[in-house]
């Protein structure tokens, strides 16, 4: 897959389809781009597809040192400023979503739309902080593999954990979070934990893109009640709960994420 060079280290993007607009895929913190499999798949027959892997993640470049959250952004930004082709659909889970927000307060020119999954526009509870905190001690003393029990709850709900018809799915993100390089996922974590509160900024504009908001129903991160807050917050969003999913939908549900993002789309024409 082709890698462009961004702030010292590269970063691997898949492009698929072709048309007058793009969408660019924005993937959550543990995950990878292949996590937009399907909608990726049905969006490039009438889109231009990019979906990217966040520095330490999938097949980029490792991150050793600290950096914060609007590292990240200047990733995304460079990215799409090299590869978008004009303003784009920005859809972001997660960490994603963060980056998005923040992208979209910086830089409002390079969106078409703004799609939000599994993401939030507050900052970590000190509650959530302290817990997530300690996790990441750990994962520098023993690496990730050990903390599997209590970090795969977070990111992948029940159904999806306890269905016989997708062990192969599940065992392969196990095998992929476990084969992730603990400084870079330590100081991944310490940038999106740490991030700040948008919340306020998103509320005070005044003519936001086209936003669609999804969040799995059992979805513990970032549950339900924080995805209306972020609903509140930006004008006009529209909000759906996914159903049978919990932190990572268009994973776990990928066939109602994939119809509920080209509906929107479709009504953006």
């Amino acid at each position: 897959m082709p890698k462009i060079d961004i702030n010292g280290r590269p970063i691997n993007y898949a492009v698929a389809g072709s048309g007058s607009e793009t969408i660019v895929f924005s993937h959550g913190y543990l995950m990878r781009h292949q996590m937009f499999a399907a909608q990726v798949d049905a969006l490039s027959k009438t889109h231009r597809v990019i979906a990217f892997d966040h520095r330490g993640h999938g097949e980029s470049g490792l991150c050793q040192d600290p950096f914060g959250i609007y590292d990240l952004v200047d990733d995304a930004e460079q990215l799409i400023d090299a590869l978008g082709d004009g303003p784009v659909h920005f859809a972001g889970m997660s960490t994603g979503g963060y980056v998005g927000m923040r992208l979209l307060l910086r830089r409002p020119d390079l969106f078409k739309s703004l799609v939000l999954m599994d993401t939030g526009a507050n900052a970590e509870s000190a509650a959530s902080l302290k817990q997530y905190n300690q996790l990441l001690f750990f994962v520098r003393l023993i690496g990730i593999r050990p903390l599997l029990g209590k970090v795969l709850p977070l990111l992948f709900g029940q159904t999806f954990r306890a269905d016989p018809a997708r062990q192969a799915e599940f065992d392969a993100m196990k095998t992929y979070i476990s084969g992730l390089d603990r400084t870079s996922i330590r100081q991944f974590g310490r940038a999106v934990f740490d991030r700040d509160d948008v919340q306020g900024a998103l509320t005070a504009l005044e003519n936001p893109p086209a936003t669609l908001i999804l969040v799995g129903e059992d979805d513990i991160p970032t549950p339900p009640a924080t995805a209306r807050l972020m609903h509140d917050a930006i004008k006009g969003s529209e909000l759906i709960t996914v159903p049978k999913a919990g932190h990572t939908s268009p994973l776990e549900n990928p066939d109602f994420v994939t119809e509920a993002i080209t509906g929107f789309l479709a009504r953006q024409t």
